[in-house]
């Protein structure tokens, strides 16, 4: 599910469990914001569009797909594509978004995927994984329901930016959560997120069985530039979110390249 870029106010503040990241308490108002923001409208989303190249024909997976921006904008241009997300508000605004053209389900990314094996060319995770500490079990499913030489494409919070700002300093080689208190669209809303060494990220991906293939920081549209003068300059020199293509292996036999449990002889 996609996020604003805004650096929070304040760090490691007290939240109940129960209403931390619950996108149902504010999902119109983060949707409408999400539209045409800067970080997400002319960041995040080209930067992933830009990834998955020409995805006509292609049955994608959106993990965490939120109100549906991401999936839209893939159907667009041709892709198969099935959403879910955790959040039934959020789903609710997809289905008002997508119509009857994307199928969506309700499935939290800790679970098992109702999908078969093989279901998808690619799988799409904006902004999602840093809402997990352990990506372990995640990444097992979304290899397991990629084909052969399929593809995830994942964006996620920079694991700089809770570094650079965050007041002390966290060990930047340790996996720690942080809570916050995220202020958008007058209101503010308690989140807690994970962060990663650079790192755990990729032996994460490839323990799971896939191969790395792009880590990307990029630029902003420039089109952004005349729209938000004040903050584009910032966006385009400072650490945001971070990018990965990673791919499962094909196999020349035509099945799958699982990972061998070194226990087993």
């Amino acid at each position: 599910m996609e996020r604003l870029a805004d650096v929070p106010e304040s760090f490691d503040q007290p939240a109940d469990p129960a209403q931390v990241n619950d996108y149902d308490s504010f999902a119109e108002a983060y949707s409408a914001e999400n539209e045409n923001s800067l970080v997400n409208a002319y960041y995040e989303r080209p930067a992933m569009l830009a990834l998955a190249g020409d995805v006509a024909g292609r049955r994608i997976l959106d993990a965490g797909c939120g109100s549906g921006p991401l999936s839209a904008a893939l159907h667009n241009r041709g892709a198969v594509v099935t959403g879910i997300d955790v959040s039934a508000g959020m789903l609710a605004l997809a289905r008002r978004r997508l119509g009857d053209d994307v199928a969506l389900h309700m499935v939290d990314l800790s679970d098992p995927l109702p999908f078969a094996d093989g279901a998808f060319d690619d799988v799409v995770a904006s902004l999602v994984l840093h809402y997990l500490e352990d990506w372990g079990p995640t990444l097992a499913e979304l290899r397991r329901v990629l084909r052969p030489g399929g593809r995830l494409l994942a964006s996620v919070e920079h694991p700089f930016v809770a570094y650079t700002f965050q007041d002390p300093r966290p060990d930047y080689f340790a996996t720690t959560s942080y809570t916050f208190d995220w202020p958008f669209n007058g209101q503010s809303v308690p989140m807690r997120f994970w962060r990663k060494p650079l790192h755990a990220m990729t032996d994460a991906f490839t323990t799971a069985g896939f191969r790395l293939s792009v880590i990307s920081e990029p630029q902003p549209d420039p089109a952004a530039r005349e729209l938000f003068p004040d903050d584009f300059h910032d966006l385009s020199t400072k650490t945001c979110f971070l990018f990965f293509v990673v791919e499962v292996p094909p196999s020349a036999s035509g099945l799958d390249e699982t990972p061998t449990d070194p226990s087993r002889t």
